[in-house]
């Protein structure tokens, strides 16, 4: 743990101690409303709330393909309630003509594999639990060199120790257990919309942690909050991850969802601390924020938005950033395909001058990009885009969606980080701001109860700086993607 030297005080920093007081008070001095008292609004066990924003459902813990052994039908397994394990491949083949990601344009077909393995036990020892999950990704048949973004080989991507302690703080007021959980070890996770902090699902590899994530409350509970003190892993293609260099994320996050049915609140505030090393400037940002998402009684109208503002020092120069999102959709409820229309906007604050005293860039954290470009090419920072799309259901096992984006940098002089991967700038401005426009397009379709096939199309009509300083026309992205879990 870094020392609390590391972490100045500062508006901001005593803005999180604030923030986590009132947080600890209202779970600690929280009094359960006798049941008796308590209207029964929430009738369906969990006061959870899916929300029905794109690509925002968080992933589950255990993860989606693991299974308990009382579910695997053998015999000597069907009293060993205490353990999770489960085995899953994913296969996905990419058709990239003019990636811009790459450095020149050319024809990729890449061929990526991933495989995981988990394993859970819980109640056996409790309040002691443990997981353990590892994962394997690969990448053949590409003329680029391999790179962390696709290969990490057997990289443990959960490894932890836990105390969880299932009714410290009594029950909610639906008799759900209300929680106390204390993890430490290779962790990774979904937070909030996962434009901040995810574990890339979508990506071959994995962002990682190491370090402390405590829950205080559950899921299914009115309220939650949780904590992180973690170090991430840089991924290494080859050997065991390791933590970057003198580098922290902290967190405190709220879930509010006494009122769910209406709106679910999560308030939160999150903090990278960068200590300097050999080309490394020292770098604090605090990140204080608020996500909420609903929806609107039985109109068939549902929303989620997220406002974000960031302050801190980087070397010298001043923090001073902003981001939000904002979605709104429609399901037309009597049609049997269940159509859903949405609008969505997006934006994140690019540098306005690297000559002054301040900067406007916004710390994306750990976040996921494909919510925002399906090719990979946008990052949460300096961008504004908004995005139309169609959601339909026409079988029970086959999902379609198809959007537009457009694109657009915040500041016409920052960089543009083309998905993290390489980055651009034009310093005069003289390109403009316009990156292009994309057309997604993806058929998901569940084979069986444990295999999925999905297929999809991106078309990216490059805008006037894209032609000016990556000299693309236009991309295609076609692929192919095969998962099955064995359990």
């Amino acid at each position: 743990m870094p020392s609390l030297r590391t972490f100045r005080t500062s508006p901001s920093s005593t803005a999180l101690l604030a923030l986590f007081v009132f947080a600890t008070a209202v779970a600690v001095g929280a009094e359960d409303t006798p049941k008796k008292d308590t209207p029964k609004k929430i009738t369906r066990g969990t006061y959870y709330q899916n929300p029905l924003s794109f690509g925002t459902t968080r992933a589950t813990d255990p993860p989606n393909y693991a299974r308990n052994a009382t579910e695997m039908g053998i015999d000597s397994l069907l009293k060993a309630s205490w353990l999770d394990f489960g085995l899953d491949y994913r296969f996905r083949y990419e058709y990239r003509d003019n990636d811009l990601r790459r450095p020149m344009a050319s024809l990729d077909q890449p061929m990526l594999h991933r495989t995981r393995a988990y394993i859970g036990i819980h109640d056996l020892l409790d309040p002691f639990r443990l997981a353990f999950e590892i994962q394997d990704s690969r990448r053949e048949n590409s003329q680029f060199a391999r790179d962390n973004r696709d290969v990490n080989e057997f990289a443990i991507t959960r490894l932890y120790g836990e105390l969880y302690f299932k009714s410290l703080l009594g029950h909610d007021p639906i008799g759900n257990n209300r929680p106390l959980s204390v993890r430490f070890g290779i962790q990774n996770f979904d937070y909030l919309d996962r434009r901040l902090l995810s574990n890339n699902e979508w990506r071959n590899t994995a962002n990682t942690f190491k370090g402390f994530v405590s829950s205080v409350g559950q899921e299914s509970n009115d309220w939650q909050v949780d904590f992180l003190a973690v170090q991430p892993l840089n991924r290494q293609k080859y050997d065991w991850d390791s933590p970057v260099t003198k580098q922290w994320v902290y967190g405190v996050i709220g879930h509010l969802r006494s009122w769910s049915d209406i709106v679910t609140l999560e308030p939160y505030y999150l903090a990278m601390n960068q200590s300097p090393v050999p080309g490394v400037v020292d770098y604090q940002v605090h990140s204080p924020g608020l996500r909420a998402y609903g929806v609107v009684g039985s109109t068939g109208l549902d929303y989620d938005f997220s406002v974000t503002y960031q302050t801190g020092r980087n070397g010298t120069r001043t923090i001073q950033a902003y981001a939000g999102t904002f979605e709104v959709g429609y399901t037309v409820p009597s049609n049997p395909w269940k159509p859903r229309i949405s609008a969505f906007y997006g934006y994140a604050s690019g540098d306005h001058s690297p000559k002054d005293n301040t900067d406007n860039r916004f710390q994306r954290f750990y976040g996921f990009g494909r919510a925002w470009s399906a090719n990979d090419y946008i990052t949460y920072q300096n961008v504004s885009t908004p995005t139309v799309r169609l959601e339909i259901k026409p079988h029970q096992n086959l999902r379609l969606d198809v959007n537009y984006s457009a694109y657009w940098l915040d500041s016409a002089t920052d960089v543009y980080s083309v998905g993290n991967v390489i980055q651009v700038q034009d310093k005069t401005g003289a390109s403009g701001k316009f990156l292009g426009g994309e057309y997604d397009l993806r058929a998901r379709y569940t084979w069986s109860p444990k295999t999925e096939i999905t297929v999809g199309y991106s078309y990216f009509q490059s805008g006037g700086y894209v032609k000016s300083l990556l000299h693309r026309d236009h991309t295609n992205f076609g692929y192919f993607q095969f998962t099955h879990r064995f359990f």
